[in-house]
Protein backbone atom coordinates (compact mmCIF):
# COMPACT_ATOMS: atom_id res chain seq x y z
CA UNK A 1 0.00 0.00 0.00
CA UNK A 2 1.40 3.38 -0.99
CA UNK A 3 1.93 5.88 1.76
CA UNK A 4 2.49 9.61 2.16
CA UNK A 5 5.91 11.08 2.78
CA UNK A 6 5.34 10.77 6.52
CA UNK A 7 4.93 7.00 6.21
CA UNK A 8 1.21 7.03 7.00
CA UNK A 9 -1.60 5.75 4.73
CA UNK A 10 -3.16 8.28 2.35
CA UNK A 11 -6.35 9.92 3.62
CA UNK A 12 -9.29 11.56 1.83
CA UNK A 13 -7.90 14.89 3.05
CA UNK A 14 -4.58 14.16 1.29
CA UNK A 15 -6.40 13.48 -1.97
CA UNK A 16 -8.47 16.65 -1.63
CA UNK A 17 -5.26 18.62 -1.11
CA UNK A 18 -3.73 17.06 -4.26
CA UNK A 19 -6.88 17.83 -6.25
CA UNK A 20 -6.85 21.44 -5.02
CA UNK A 21 -3.20 21.74 -6.12
CA UNK A 22 -4.14 20.22 -9.50
CA UNK A 23 -6.93 22.80 -9.91
CA UNK A 24 -4.50 25.60 -9.03
CA UNK A 25 -1.99 24.41 -11.63
CA UNK A 26 -4.71 24.12 -14.28
CA UNK A 27 -5.81 27.68 -13.50
CA UNK A 28 -2.21 28.90 -13.82
CA UNK A 29 -1.78 27.10 -17.16
CA UNK A 30 -5.05 28.65 -18.40
CA UNK A 31 -3.86 32.12 -17.33
CA UNK A 32 -0.56 31.65 -19.22
CA UNK A 33 -2.42 30.56 -22.37
CA UNK A 34 -4.71 33.58 -22.05
CA UNK A 35 -1.65 35.82 -21.80
CA UNK A 36 -0.25 34.28 -25.02
CA UNK A 37 -3.64 34.74 -26.68
CA UNK A 38 -3.51 38.42 -25.70
CA UNK A 39 -0.12 38.74 -27.41
CA UNK A 40 -1.50 38.48 -30.96
CA UNK A 41 -2.36 34.82 -30.24
CA UNK A 42 1.28 33.70 -30.54
CA UNK A 43 0.60 30.35 -28.81
CA UNK A 44 3.43 27.97 -27.90
CA UNK A 45 5.15 27.58 -31.28
CA UNK A 46 4.68 30.71 -33.41
CA UNK A 47 7.99 32.46 -34.33
CA UNK A 48 9.09 35.42 -32.22
CA UNK A 49 11.10 36.97 -35.06
CA UNK A 50 9.85 38.75 -38.16
CA UNK A 51 10.46 37.79 -41.78
CA UNK A 52 13.90 39.42 -41.67
CA UNK A 53 14.97 37.60 -38.54
CA UNK A 54 14.56 40.54 -36.14
CA UNK A 55 12.70 40.19 -32.82
CA UNK A 56 9.05 41.07 -33.31
CA UNK A 57 8.15 44.49 -31.97
CA UNK A 58 4.38 43.98 -31.99
CA UNK A 59 4.44 41.73 -28.92
CA UNK A 60 6.04 41.67 -25.46
CA UNK A 61 8.78 39.09 -26.05
CA UNK A 62 9.67 38.80 -22.36
CA UNK A 63 6.06 38.05 -21.39
CA UNK A 64 5.68 35.51 -24.19
CA UNK A 65 8.92 33.66 -23.33
CA UNK A 66 8.05 33.66 -19.62
CA UNK A 67 4.53 32.37 -20.28
CA UNK A 68 5.81 29.60 -22.57
CA UNK A 69 8.43 28.54 -20.02
CA UNK A 70 5.84 28.55 -17.22
CA UNK A 71 3.40 26.46 -19.28
CA UNK A 72 6.06 23.77 -19.89
CA UNK A 73 7.03 23.67 -16.19
CA UNK A 74 3.40 23.67 -15.02
CA UNK A 75 2.42 20.90 -17.44
CA UNK A 76 5.25 18.73 -16.05
CA UNK A 77 4.07 19.47 -12.50
CA UNK A 78 0.48 18.66 -13.57
CA UNK A 79 1.52 15.30 -15.05
CA UNK A 80 3.39 14.32 -11.88
CA UNK A 81 0.48 15.44 -9.71
CA UNK A 82 -2.06 13.47 -11.75
CA UNK A 83 0.05 10.34 -11.16
CA UNK A 84 -0.02 11.03 -7.40
CA UNK A 85 -3.80 11.59 -7.47
CA UNK A 86 -4.32 8.34 -9.39
CA UNK A 87 -2.17 6.32 -6.95
CA UNK A 88 -3.86 7.89 -3.91
CA UNK A 89 -7.36 7.24 -5.28
CA UNK A 90 -6.45 3.64 -6.09
CA UNK A 91 -5.21 3.19 -2.53
CA UNK A 92 -8.29 4.81 -0.98
CA UNK A 93 -10.57 2.70 -3.17
CA UNK A 94 -8.84 -0.50 -2.06
CA UNK A 95 -9.17 0.50 1.61
CA UNK A 96 -12.82 1.49 1.10
CA UNK A 97 -13.54 -1.95 -0.39
CA UNK A 98 -12.00 -3.62 2.68
CA UNK A 99 -13.97 -1.35 5.00
CA UNK A 100 -17.18 -1.98 3.04
CA UNK A 101 -16.72 -5.76 3.37
CA UNK A 102 -16.15 -5.38 7.13
CA UNK A 103 -19.15 -3.05 7.49
CA UNK A 104 -21.41 -5.46 5.62
CA UNK A 105 -20.22 -8.37 7.75
CA UNK A 106 -20.85 -6.34 10.92
CA UNK A 107 -24.28 -5.24 9.69
CA UNK A 108 -25.21 -8.86 8.91
CA UNK A 109 -24.03 -10.02 12.33
CA UNK A 110 -25.98 -7.20 13.98
CA UNK A 111 -29.15 -8.04 12.06
CA UNK A 112 -28.85 -11.74 12.88
CA UNK A 113 -28.16 -11.21 16.59
CA UNK A 114 -30.84 -8.60 17.17
CA UNK A 115 -33.42 -9.94 14.73
CA UNK A 116 -35.25 -6.65 15.15
CA UNK A 117 -37.97 -5.11 12.97
CA UNK A 118 -36.51 -3.02 10.17
CA UNK A 119 -36.92 0.76 10.23
CA UNK A 120 -39.26 2.53 7.84
CA UNK A 121 -37.65 3.47 4.47
CA UNK A 122 -38.64 6.76 2.82
CA UNK A 123 -36.98 6.46 -0.62
CA UNK A 124 -35.59 3.94 -3.07
CA UNK A 125 -32.51 3.96 -5.32
CA UNK A 126 -33.65 3.24 -8.90
CA UNK A 127 -30.42 3.98 -10.81
CA UNK A 128 -26.67 3.98 -10.05
CA UNK A 129 -24.11 5.11 -12.64
CA UNK A 130 -20.93 2.96 -12.79
CA UNK A 131 -17.84 4.83 -11.58
CA UNK A 132 -19.89 7.43 -9.68
CA UNK A 133 -19.47 8.26 -5.96
CA UNK A 134 -22.67 6.29 -5.27
CA UNK A 135 -21.32 3.27 -7.15
CA UNK A 136 -17.92 3.42 -5.41
CA UNK A 137 -19.65 3.57 -2.01
CA UNK A 138 -21.49 0.33 -2.76
CA UNK A 139 -24.99 1.77 -3.15
CA UNK A 140 -27.16 -0.51 -5.32
CA UNK A 141 -30.35 -0.26 -7.37
CA UNK A 142 -33.44 -1.15 -5.27
CA UNK A 143 -31.74 -0.20 -1.99
CA UNK A 144 -34.44 1.29 0.24
CA UNK A 145 -33.12 4.28 2.17
CA UNK A 146 -33.95 4.56 5.88
CA UNK A 147 -31.31 7.16 6.79
CA UNK A 148 -29.49 9.61 4.55
CA UNK A 149 -27.26 11.72 6.78
CA UNK A 150 -29.72 13.56 9.04
CA UNK A 151 -32.78 12.65 6.91
CA UNK A 152 -35.02 9.75 7.98
CA UNK A 153 -38.66 8.66 7.65
CA UNK A 154 -39.70 10.94 10.51
CA UNK A 155 -38.42 14.22 9.01
CA UNK A 156 -38.44 13.42 5.26
CA UNK A 157 -40.80 15.68 3.28
CA UNK A 158 -39.45 15.58 -0.27
CA UNK A 159 -36.28 14.92 -2.23
CA UNK A 160 -35.14 18.51 -1.61
CA UNK A 161 -34.31 17.35 1.96
CA UNK A 162 -31.80 14.85 0.52
CA UNK A 163 -30.47 17.38 -2.03
CA UNK A 164 -29.78 19.88 0.77
CA UNK A 165 -27.83 17.30 2.80
CA UNK A 166 -25.82 16.35 -0.30
CA UNK A 167 -24.92 19.98 -1.13
CA UNK A 168 -23.80 20.67 2.44
CA UNK A 169 -21.71 17.48 2.58
CA UNK A 170 -19.62 17.84 -0.60
CA UNK A 171 -16.26 16.15 0.01
CA UNK A 172 -17.34 14.77 3.41
CA UNK A 173 -18.52 11.21 4.05
CA UNK A 174 -22.24 10.77 4.77
CA UNK A 175 -23.68 7.91 6.76
CA UNK A 176 -26.38 6.22 4.70
CA UNK A 177 -28.45 3.27 5.94
CA UNK A 178 -30.43 1.16 3.47
CA UNK A 179 -32.52 -1.99 3.54
CA UNK A 180 -31.14 -4.53 1.09
CA UNK A 181 -32.45 -8.06 0.83
CA UNK A 182 -34.35 -7.75 4.10
CA UNK A 183 -31.45 -6.49 6.18
CA UNK A 184 -29.89 -3.18 7.09
CA UNK A 185 -26.70 -2.14 5.29
CA UNK A 186 -24.59 0.89 6.23
CA UNK A 187 -22.87 2.75 3.41
CA UNK A 188 -20.27 5.52 3.64
CA UNK A 189 -21.14 7.87 0.76
CA UNK A 190 -19.03 10.96 -0.05
CA UNK A 191 -20.79 13.46 -2.38
CA UNK A 192 -18.19 14.92 -4.77
CA UNK A 193 -17.53 16.16 -8.28
CA UNK A 194 -16.91 13.36 -10.78
CA UNK A 195 -17.05 12.87 -14.55
CA UNK A 196 -20.87 12.80 -14.62
CA UNK A 197 -23.67 15.07 -13.43
CA UNK A 198 -24.35 15.98 -9.80
CA UNK A 199 -22.39 14.86 -6.74
CA UNK A 200 -23.73 11.29 -6.31
CA UNK A 201 -24.37 9.63 -9.68
CA UNK A 202 -27.55 7.89 -8.58
CA UNK A 203 -31.28 8.49 -8.83
CA UNK A 204 -33.51 8.38 -5.77
CA UNK A 205 -37.33 8.27 -5.79
CA UNK A 206 -39.61 8.78 -2.77
CA UNK A 207 -41.59 5.78 -1.57
CA UNK A 208 -45.36 6.18 -1.56
CA UNK A 209 -46.60 4.68 1.69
Amino acid sequence: MAETGGGRPVTVSDVQQLVRRKDEIEAQIKACYELLEGQKGVGMHEPLVDAEGFPRNDIDLYQVRTARHNIICLQNDHKALMKQVEEALHQLHAREKEKQARDEAEALAEAMSQNQSLPQPFARVNAVTPGSPASVSGLQVDDEIVEFGSVNANNFQNLQNVATVVQHSEGRPLSVTVIRGGRRVHVGLTPKRWAGKGLLGCNIIPLQR
